[in-house]
Parts: structure tokens; C-alpha cells; sequence
């Protein structure tokens, strides 16, 4: 069988180290891998040089928020941006986009929205509300991977938290499908520090007390114990406070199935660093400080934290408060799908971490998570030919222009980074190469099956 493409790098990621080799696709997948250059007769061949080929990101936490909030992001800019940032797989969540994804009616909508927009490969999250609890299963056979719930207010009315008493009415039928019950972690606990974000709604310092690590260790301390009571598979979403880590630790080891991810924001931003008045840092839970952020990279390097997710939750500059300036009312999300891997890669690499970390991290680990390591996450013949193309020692200014999101504001832009993109291939096809874009609307819908 002759194949339809052949990709030659002298530092080509397979079975767990760079080396010279050829990855030769057919089909939208990996007909086989040699070692060394091999270039086939009749087939087109593209020479990567020194840049490091290995398997496409994997963001398992994206908000495109289309239908009904596309202009925030939706399926065609937020699929485009993945793709300029080496992504060939996300999973899209069940709010902030109107409907939310909370019925199968309401999930049909979400897929008649993507329709010939997604550029990318992508998968959906359904959510549980109050409304849902008792309705749950006609959600979970409709295709979505698991479900997502907040403990805390969402941000959207449409999207009401529910109860740690809910959640654990959910837990059977979740076990029964063998599907992941996703969780914001904050308890709106008692907090008399709050008042001084009304005093000072432009101090970040103000907004950040707001928000303790409290309210995340409680969170989680609960869902650990309903997790006793029926293992079922949980995931920590967004981990931003290091206190809770004892507990996760005391957790998985015996046993548990609790797996964690954390995000680019909390890994390279800091509160140090963070200016007073400034929205585009927003986010809950927040950024924290330093020495808290240097204990999530620990828990990340050893294996605590299972991998990394963008949470890119994009808002138009008016939602963001950027004219206002106040931290209390703008819309907290941070927009950052398209900058993962440069982010990690230049924090990442003055801590020692390797590419095979960083396939760990944003390839391998979400794929494992997803129950799509059969045929993603790795450059192995049979797999699905989802793979980027990138100069790790490339530095570059991150310019407004660069940017694909919808909206061209994040707290990124102006940041000095390493690891360039240069090409990315979504089952087989280059979607993205230096800057332009090619052969769109080559992402697989992903449903649970």
C-alpha cells in the first residue's frame, strides 16, 4: 500500500525518544514509521529538518460557547486557533455557549453548530444542573464523554452549580457508563476578606482573597469522601490551589480514581507579576502566588497533576471589562488555546523538562483521560496521523496579529516566548503551515460510543 504522505525529521518523538525518522500516512493514518530518511516514489514527502515532529495536542477543556454566545468564540475561529497552536484535538464544555449542554436536544444543537466548522478534532462534555439529576442517562447515551459540574456560581444563570449532595446521586449512573464526572472545586464558604474586591474592585490582591484556596481544598476534601463511598472516575478541573494536593496524593494512592489537570495561566503567571486593573488575568479559580504555582509544577513533574488544559474561556472586550477596569464584575475566563505549547515549553524548559514531557503532558496523558489512547496521543502505526511540526528553539514576541481567537485579547500578547509552530496535520491533512491555513474542516466529531 503506497502512502499519500511521507514526513522526514532528524527529531522525530516515538516510543519515547527523539530520533531521525519517517512517518509515512495514508488514509488519515499512520501507515508506518522507519528509522532514518526513507522517501518513497510517487509520494508527497516533506522534509522537517531538525524540528521535532510528535503527536498533536489534546486540550480536554475548551469553551467554543457556540451556539448562542459565537461571539465570544465559536466552532470556526476556536478550531483554526487550536490548529495555529499544534492542537488536533479538543473537547469543547457544556456552557457558556446557549443552550447550555445539559439535554440531548440541547447536545443535537451543539452538533448542528459545529457542522463543517470544525477544523480540528472534537469531542463535548455534557453538564449536570439541579434540573438534570434525576434525567441524566438520555444525556449520557447521546455521546458525550463524560459530565461537568460546578460547585460554585458558573458565571451563566443557565448553568446552575449544583450540590456535592447532587453530585453524589450521579455517581451510579456515571459508573454505569464507565464516564468521568468532571468538577469546578470552589464552596462559596464564608469569606469576610470578600468585601475588599467592593472597596477595591481594580486590586488584583482583592480579587484573589476573594477567592481563598479554601475554597478549593473544601471542594475537593468532599468529593474525595463521595468518591469513598462509590469509586467512580472524578476529574479536578483547573487546579490552582497547592494545598489540595496532600489530599489528592492521600487519595490516589489508595486507590482512588481521582485524576487532576491544571492550566498554562496558573503554571506561568503569577499574582507577584499580575497588574491591579487589569481583567485579562481574571479567572476563577485565580492565579495565585508564586511559591503556591512552584508546588503545582512539583505535583505536574511528579506525576500529581495528570496533565495540562487550556480552560480557554474567550469574552468580547466589553464582557472583559477592559474600558472599567473592575475585577469584580468582568467575566472571568482566560484566552489561551492557541498559546499552550509555547507557554509550557518556555516555563517548562528553564525547569529541565523534556519533549517527552511535554508529550506527556499535552498529548499522551489527555489522551489516556479521554479513552482515546488506542489512536491518539502517540506516533505509532495504525494511529490517527494527528501531528505537529515545531522549532523548540524558536523565540518570538507574541503579537496581536499572530493571534486566531475570535477576539485578539489575552494576557499572552507582548509575552516573550520559545517553541514555534510550524505545521499541523488533522487525520493526515496540513491544516496550518507558517501562518496560513489549508484544507479546513478536516476534524472528526468524537462521540462516546
Amino acid at each position: 500500500m503506497n502512502p499519500d504522505l511521507a514526513i522526514f525529521s532528524k527529531r522525530v518523538f516515538v516510543n519515547g525518544e527523539l530520533k531521525p525518522a519517517t512517518i509515512f500516512i495514508k488514509s488519515g493514518k499512520i501507515l508506518d514509521l522507519t528509522d532514518g530518511l526513507a522517501q518513497p516514489p510517487d509520494c508527497k514527502f516533506i522534509d522537517a529538518g531538525n524540528d521535532i515532529v510528535m503527536p498533536g495536542l489534546i486540550d480536554a477543556h475548551v469553551h467554543i460557547n457556540e451556539p448562542g454566545r459565537t461571539e465570544w468564540e465559536g466552532f470556526y475561529t476556536g478550531t483554526m486557533a487550536a490548529a495555529a497552536g499544534g492542537i488536533t484535538t479538543i473537547v469543547d464544555m457544556p456552557l457558556n455557549s446557549s443552550p447550555v449542554t445539559t439535554t440531548p436536544e440541547a447536545f443535537e444543537l451543539k452538533l448542528a453548530a459545529a457542522k463543517d466548522k470544525v477544523h480540528v478534532n472534537c469531542g463535548f462534555w455534557g453538564g449536570i444542573v439541579p434540573e438534570n439529576v434525576n434525567d441524566l442517562e438520555p444525556l449520557l447515551k447521546s455521546g458525550v464523554l463524560g459530565i461537568k459540574s460546578f460547585l460554585v456560581h458558573s458565571g451563566i444563570d443557565e448553568f446552575k452549580n449544583t450540590s456535592i449532595k447532587n453530585l453524589k446521586s450521579a455517581l451510579p449512573l456515571l459508573a454505569k457508563y464507565n464516564l468521568p464526572l468532571l468538577v469546578h472545586c470552589e464552596l462559596e464558604l464564608d469569606n469576610p476578606a470578600a468585601k475588599l474586591l467592593d472597596e477595591q474592585p481594580q486590586s488584583y490582591s482583592a480579587y484573589l482573597k476573594s477567592r481563598p484556596k479554601r475554597w478549593e481544598n473544601e471542594a475537593i476534601d468532599a468529593l474525595i469522601e463521595i468518591c469513598w463511598d462509590l469509586p467512580t472516575k472524578i476529574h479536578i478541573v483547573h487546579l490552582s490551589s497547592s494545598e489540595a494536593l496532600p489530599a489528592i496524593r492521600l487519595a490516589r494512592r489508595t486507590g482512588l480514581p481521582i485524576s487532576v489537570e491544571t492550566c498554562p495561566h496558573y503554571l506561568y503567571f503569577d499574582e507577584e507579576n499580575i497588574p491591579d486593573g487589569n481583567p485579562l488575568y481574571k479567572c476563577a479559580p485565580p492565579i495565585r502566588e508564586m511559591a503556591n504555582n512552584e508546588l503545582l509544577w512539583r505535583a505536574l513533574e511528579n506525576n500529581l497533576i495528570d496533565f495540562i488544559a487550556s480552560d480557554h474561556s474567550p469574552a468580547p472586550a466589553n464582557v472583559k471589562q477592559l474600558d472599567s477596569k473592575n475585577l469584580k464584575t468582568a467575566w472571568g475566563g482566560i484566552a489561551g488555546l492557541q498559546f499552550s505549547l509555547p507557554v509550557i515549553w518556555t516555563a517548562a524548559k528553564k525547569r529541565g523538562a523534556t519533549i517527552a514531557d511535554m508529550v506527556k503532558w499535552l498529548s499522551a496523558n489527555p489522551a489516556t483521560f479521554l479513552n482515546l489512547d488506542h489512536r491518539k496521543g502517540k506516533l505509532e502505526t495504525g494511529y490517527d496521523a494527528d501531528l505537529v511540526i515545531w522549532d523548540p528553539d524558536a523565540a518570538f514576541v507574541l503579537k496581536k496579529e499572530m493571534v486566531h481567537h475570535r477576539h485578539k485579547i489575552s494576557p499572552y500578547i507582548g509575552e516573550n516566548f520559545c517553541g514555534l509552530v510550524k505545521q499541523t496535520f488533522v487525520n493526515g491533512h496540513k491544516v496550518f503551515d507558517d501562518g496560513q491555513f489549508f484544507n479546513l474542516n478536516q476534524g472528526e466529531i468524537i462521540l462516546n460510543k
